[in-house]
């Protein structure tokens, strides 16, 4: 990627919270595996004239109600990813940042110097890090990539500090984003913002997702326990809650493993609901996995389900399939579409009299089930490659660059 090419081109990614943030769930992620591809020198892109790259990830020490223990204002390698850390003065989910917005003009007045070309790439929404980035890149007349994340959208303008965001999104926040190009991660993606601001220039591209190097999906086990697995953040926007109820009414047996963290105080409501509905003994509550412990936990269970009542993407649909796992998803989720035109698992609404019928006849159809074993693996690496999403990203970059 990086050649003698005449073309420079400095990237900066500015984002709220970057790896090992991993509390945030799917979006530090996504943005991580992106800025891990594109300074990955061995993932040649086809068709895209060599350019010399240079990318900078700006971020804060976010992490939750805690910071990471990381040191600031230095800049250090993540993963060969260049990563400039910056405290916050207030939590989430404003993230306050004084000293990385003077950096951020610092590193646009060092690449102007070295006569590159500039693309901003704002993470995330509804928050000081991204909105006044926004504001930064725009005072020097910059190009500006936002990446919404799932934060624009009906569901996400109406909760929450609900009044505090409509009256930014009305006062500036609009103004904002109709100067930048948007990003969206799905056509759900797209949808969502086009019901809460007119754009002309939203461009569609996958998330990049860390995909097993090699899958051993396990024949599908005739075994009269039908396992289920939730993998993603313990937040009531994912309907857990709504997944208990479902559970409740089956007549099946069954087990649920949910990995991943969430608030205290929220999990143990959950925990008071299954007591409630007398499922309790069947939920094995493991905590936030890694990255290995994650792929085979997928692996080793019979169908992931995620009810989520708004989900821009949602990596664990494709970190699923990836292993050959079947899924079971709302249809709020980005990936519906794709699952129900590929026949990849089960599509269903927010209603729980309609969610247990489809959790008993995915236990019972065995057939699809293996022949989702069988192809999803082979379908994922297909769709999702590395090197065809790269290329991607390189092309929109160079698109809002004029390259």
């Amino acid at each position: 990627m990086i050649n003698t090419s005449d073309s420079k081109l400095d990237i900066i990614h500015v984002t709220p919270a970057y790896k090992p943030a991993f509390v945030y769930g799917g979006p530090t992620q996504s943005v991580s595996k992106l800025c891990e591809i594109l300074v990955d020198k061995d993932l040649l892109s086809d068709g895209i004239s060599p350019l010399k790259l240079n990318l900078e990830v700006i971020t804060t020490t976010a992490n939750g109600k805690n910071e990471l223990d990381i040191p600031v204002n230095e800049h250090r390698l993540v993963n060969n990813v260049g990563v400039t850390y910056f405290k916050r003065w207030t939590k989430d989910h404003s993230h306050f940042s004084p000293a990385l917005l003077l950096h951020l003009r610092k590193v646009i007045l060092q690449a102007k110097r070295r006569h590159s070309k500039i693309v901003i790439h704002v993470h995330a929404w509804w928050n000081l890090v991204s909105l006044l980035s926004c504001i930064v890149a725009k005072w020097h007349n910059l190009p500006v990539i936002v990446s919404p994340r799932g934060m624009l959208s009906n569901h996400t303008l109406t909760h929450g500090s609900f009044t505090l965001k409509i009256i930014i999104h009305r006062l500036l926040g609009k103004k904002l984003l109709n100067g930048c190009t948007l990003h969206a991660t799905s056509e759900k993606e797209k949808e969502d913002i086009l019901s809460v601001m007119a754009h002309q220039n939203i461009i569609i591209i996958p998330n990049v997702i860390h995909l097993p190097k090699t899958v051993n999906a396990p024949q599908i086990d005739t075994h009269s326990i039908f396992r289920l697995v939730f993998l993603s953040r313990v937040n009531p926007i994912k309907g857990l809650d709504l997944l208990f109820e479902s559970l409740a009414l089956l007549q099946i047996n069954w087990t649920l493993t949910i990995a991943g963290s969430g608030d205290f105080e929220y999990l143990e409501t959950l925990k008071r609901l299954a007591e409630r509905l007398n499922i309790d003994k069947k939920i094995t509550w493991l905590g936030q996995v890694d990255n290995q412990q994650k792929f085979d936990i997928l692996r080793k269970n019979d169908l992931t389900v995620l009810l989520s009542q708004s989900e821009s993407f949602a990596n664990v649909v494709i970190e699923s399939l990836s292993v050959g796992t079947p899924v079971l998803i709302s249809d709020q989720v980005g990936l519906a579409d794709y699952v129900k035109r590929e026949n990849l698992g089960w599509i269903c609404s927010l209603n729980a009299q309609e969610i247990a019928p489809i959790l008993q006849e995915s236990f019972h159809n065995l057939k699809l089930r293996e022949e989702i074993r069988t192809n999803g693996p082979k379908l994922i690496s297909k769709k999702f490659s590395t090197i065809e999403l790269k290329s991607e990203y390189l092309t929109l970059y160079k698109q809002v660059s004029q390259i």
